[in-house]
């Protein structure tokens, strides 16, 4: 009971000083929130309403139904139709266009006669990604529209329907629109829990220190268990509801809910919280000064989260050694079991080396911290 009423003591100390620091408490309550609104329209893999040019050398009917077609579409807005094709790639150069469609003089004299029509795509392939997305949507497009050809010409000669001799119908599980919001807003959310609760914590030891408060702490009747649990619980607090005030940004701006259980997300974001705030405190029992754990924070969460937790990168793309380094990244293991959760609707039968995992990280930063203080305390003696 007495151990009670200390942690109780040093929780509500710890929430008073978090909520008389509005720096603090604006980074761990609002601002994974508010990032989440910026990188969540600024971070997108969505290719829409491309700049397309367009050569019509035929000026047919033909060819006017195949500009159409291209513009009928999300992917490409019609932005200049040009006279010859040089003026196509000097807007490329100049990055008025993206996309450059050249249809040659007998288009539609071809056609009629049931020879290949041949078209030329310029594509700006500065950007791999977007050039590849590209050039599906096109090759997609000119695929239905060389169908289409087929079948009236079939129909137009009397001919029986030209049978294609393999046909996909394509099902889209957990993201049927393709939407990169639901890949990524679990990412951004496993990101920014990481690096603001890390950042945060990792300062309290040493706010102690460089205010002089750290020997009262010392003097006082607690263990370092203790001072780890009156530190980290505030902050648990404030971070859960930081992440219940994501969730609804996630929800009602990108269109990102939870379909699974609640309670087994409750479950995972508690660990993943608590690993994350670990972490802040033994970097805090470490570092000399604020400015020096702030710096260590930065450096052990922003890299290793965005780029080896499979937030953007798929980790099964990576080399060998780069994979065997993930397993050291708690966002690894929290993303998997947040998008199963958030898209999915799974539950722990699926997840479950994920959520002990997590538990395990949890452990090991919190224990550490705890050692840490306790020599910590003997060296002030």
């Amino acid at each position: 009971m007495r151990a009670f009423r200390l942690i109780a003591t040093l929780f509500v100390k710890e929430f008073i000083q978090i909520r008389r620091d509005p720096i603090s408490l604006g980074m761990l309550l609002v601002l994974p929130a508010f990032l989440l609104i910026l990188f969540g329209y600024a971070l997108t893999f969505d290719v829409r309403h491309l700049a397309i040019g367009v050569c019509d050398q035929d000026r047919s009917a033909a060819s006017r139904e195949l500009i159409r077609r291209f513009n009928l579409t999300e992917y490409f807005d019609l932005a200049v139709q040009a006279d010859d094709p040089r003026e196509l790639t000097r807007l490329i150069d100049q990055e008025a266009i993206r996309v450059g469609l050249v249809i040659p003089s007998d288009f539609e004299k071809r056609l009629q006669a049931g020879q290949a029509a041949p078209v030329q795509l310029l594509i700006d392939g500065t950007n791999a990604t977007i050039a590849s997305a590209v050039t599906g949507y096109a090759e997609a497009i000119i695929q239905a529209f060389s169908r289409q050809v087929l079948l009236e010409r079939a129909l137009h000669y009397g001919q029986r329907l030209p049978a294609f001799a393999v046909s996909v119908e394509a099902r889209i599980w957990y993201n049927p629109e393709l939407q990169s919001a639901r890949f990524l807003v679990p990412g951004l959310i496993a990101f920014l829990l990481m690096v603001t609760t890390v950042i945060a914590t990792s300062l309290s030891v040493t706010r102690e220190r460089e205010r002089g408060t750290m020997e009262q702490l010392v003097l006082a009747p607690l263990k370092p268990y203790q001072l780890v649990l009156g530190k980290t619980l505030p902050y648990l607090l404030v971070a859960i509801g930081a992440t219940g005030l994501i969730l609804l940004v996630s929800q009602i701006l990108f269109n990102v809910s939870v379909r699974g259980t609640p309670a087994v997300l409750a479950l995972v974001v508690v660990l993943y919280l608590l690993a994350g705030l670990g972490q802040g405190l033994l970097i805090s029992t470490i570092a000399s000064s604020q400015q020096v754990a702030f710096q260590i924070a930065i450096l052990s969460t922003l890299l290793p989260t965005f780029i080896l937790s499979g937030f953007v990168f798929p980790i099964y793309n990576m080399p060998p050694v780069i994979q065997a380094i993930t397993y050291l990244v708690p966002a690894r293991y929290f993303l998997t079991a947040l998008r199963g959760v958030m898209l999915k609707g799974t539950g722990l039968a699926v997840f479950w080396p994920e959520v002990l995992l997590l538990l395990a990280f949890a452990v090991l930063t919190l224990t550490l911290s705890s050692l840490r203080l306790r020599r910590l305390f003997h060296h002030l003696l």
